[in-house]
């Protein structure tokens, strides 16, 4: 594979090279096409792609283990009119399952009880007491959204209570599993092959999944005889934000339900998500990245730093007074969080930095907030570019630990190999996410280990490392148009990454720091065409060090997103800088 543009180390300190061969400057439809092929579509598959649609994407949910024996005792209950509570994560796919469900629920006559359990007392899943109180309140059934894959206790408990639960999950899972009515979780050891090529979607997708199962179950049974059959398709907005939030890859059926997702909630229909927007100041129809970064991080504040159930009350509320506390409370909430999580984040990037050589980045220290350490170890990972773990030392001592990885390396894995060979009390996650719980001491055994289980993985993905180059463009092409084109391959997200474009040659003026660290500059290109660029969190890296460093004689490349600038009502673009190199 050719280096892009000759650039064998850019300014940041890596090679360039092509997402897929380029000839040259691509333009319109040709190079949708080209992104799109670029991103694993087959040419006999562009049309399909090109606007992805829930019909077009979705399984036939009766391929997944379990689905039906869940479906018909779901129905069942429906039909009996017993009480279901639904029991979700605190996190925004927890919240945004949950959700789903009980308007789903609630649209077939039925009143469920959400319960989502609180991160500071509780942990993280189904707990014996959680459980065992909701039967004594009524429930007689009890779905677990987003958790429940290794609650082997706790649903033992339920169990011997009499209690039916079913799991939907997306978790990886053990060769065991825990004992529960039905387990859907297209990451179980012995799911089907159509099943497991599906093990890229959030809890949320799988709820939807749940949900088109259950109206075709009730619909079998002539339950819409003469009642209407609720619209499942109005709830992608929810099964949008929690997809994205979760940072699950953007292929296949998770790329329809988000491109189908946004259109539902352009038409604010969730008068909850319409009331976060407000807060969260967007003044126009949530895009993906607003997604991820605006609204998903408001509704995570409740279970990171405030009560966990605000987010599911805020998603299902049918109140405008009610939606629009609820929404206040959250944004409050949220910048409280970013406050604790600079905190946090300084000290663990002090650890970090003496931590240069070794294949897992693992920061720990008492008094950190456990409903940040998430975030601060995707920090981490960003920076260093290796997996990354921090941990709040307990005072009970036990420990809860969050970690990120890196493309390529399966963290959640480890984490599992990790709890089965003794050196966790409880851990669990996907490929690239997990949590844990370390008993006192067993810090150092644990970073031992997964650096020597991991070395190798980390060491071939950083070895692969490249900035990936999808097209180029002189500086006169960084334009709205270019943004529309781009947008068209979209919704970009994890495993689906926005368009990189590379520019050039220009000569960079008026470069310096903004707010929080920021490099932002304008680049002058030969045709006469200039455009802003920006380079977040940049000031104290390789990269940001050069580009302040460089004077306007120098000709440089510019690679990063293009970006519609649309401040003060204009119609221009800037770029969202991720490297430069020498021209």
């Amino acid at each position: 594979m050719s280096f892009a543009l000759g650039v064998e180390a850019s300014l940041g300190g890596q090679p360039w090279r092509w997402r897929r061969p380029q000839d040259g400057e691509v333009t319109g439809d040709a190079l949708v096409d080209e992104l799109l092929l670029a991103r694993g579509v087959e040419r006999t598959d562009l049309a399909r792609h090109r606007q992805p649609t829930i019909r077009d994407f979705l399984p036939d949910p009766s391929a997944f283990r379990d689905m039906d024996k869940a479906a018909a005792r779901l129905a069942d209950a429906v039909e009996r009119g017993e009480q279901i509570a639904i029991f979700g994560d605190y996190d925004v796919d927890g919240a945004t399952s949950s959700a789903l469900l009980v308007l789903l629920l609630r649209r077939l006559g039925v009143d469920p009880v959400a319960y989502i359990p609180d991160r500071m007392t509780e942990g993280y899943g189904p707990n014996a007491a959680a459980l065992l109180a909701l039967k004594a309140r009524g429930a007689q059934l009890v779905v677990t959204v987003d958790c429940g894959a290794q609650a082997f206790e706790a649903l033992e408990a339920a169990h011997q209570a009499g209690l039916d639960v079913l799991v939907i999950d997306h978790h990886q899972c053990a060769s065991a599993l825990p004992l529960c009515h039905a387990l859907v979780n297209p990451n179980r050891l012995d799911e089907d092959q159509l099943g497991a090529a599906h093990g890229h979607v959030a809890a949320v997708g799988m709820a939807f999944l749940l949900g088109v199962a259950l109206i075709r179950e009730l619909r079998r049974r002539g339950r819409f005889a003469v009642t209407p059959e609720p619209r499942l398709l109005d709830l992608l907005d929810l099964v949008a934000l929690g997809t994205v939030a979760d940072v699950a890859k953007l292929h296949s059926l998770n790329r329809a339900f988000v491109a189908q997702g946004l259109k539902v909630m352009a038409g604010s229909q969730n008068i909850g998500l319409a009331a976060l927007a407000g807060a969260a100041r967007l003044t126009k129809a949530p895009s993906c990245r607003d997604l991820g970064f605006a609204l998903g991080p408001r509704i995570n504040a409740g279970g990171r730093v405030g009560r966990s159930d605000l987010g599911v009350r805020l998603l299902t509320t049918a109140c405008p007074d009610e939606a629009r506390t609820l929404a206040a409370e959250l944004d409050r909430l949220n910048e409280e969080r970013r406050a604790i999580e600079q905190v946090v984040l300084d000290e663990a990037m002090a650890q970090a930095e003496q931590q240069a050589g070794a294949s897992v980045i693992l920061a720990s220290a008492p008094l950190w907030h456990p409903g940040v350490i998430g975030i601060v170890a995707g920090r981490l990972k960003e920076r260093f570019g290796r997996p990354a773990i921090v941990v709040a030392l307990g005072e009970d001592g036990s420990s809860k630990g969050s970690g990120r990885s890196i493309s390529a390396v399966d963290l959640g894995a480890a984490v599992l190999a990790a709890k089965d060979s003794g050196l966790l009390l409880a851990g669990g996650g996907h490929a690239m996410a997990a949590g844990l719980t370390v008993a006192a001491g067993g810090v150092e055994p644990l970073r031992e280990y997964l650096n020597d289980r991991l070395a190798r993985d980390v060491e071939q993905a950083r070895a692969g490392r490249a900035l990936l180059i999808d097209t180029i463009c002189a500086p006169r092409g960084v334009s709205a148009g270019l943004c529309d084109a781009l947008d068209t391959g979209g919704p970009y997200g994890a495993g689906w990454p926005s368009p990189r474009v590379a520019s050039g040659p220009a000569r960079l003026l008026k470069v310096g720091v903004v707010g929080n660290g920021h490099v932002r500059g304008l680049a002058c290109g030969e045709d006469g065409a200039s455009f802003k660029w920006i380079a977040f969190r940049a000031a104290d890296t390789p990269l940001g060090q050069a580009l302040l460093a460089a004077s306007g004689e120098h000709r440089l490349w510019l690679a990063g997103s293009v970006k519609r600038d649309d401040w003060n009502g204009g119609d221009k673009a800037e770029m969202h800088l991720d490297d430069a190199a020498v021209a």
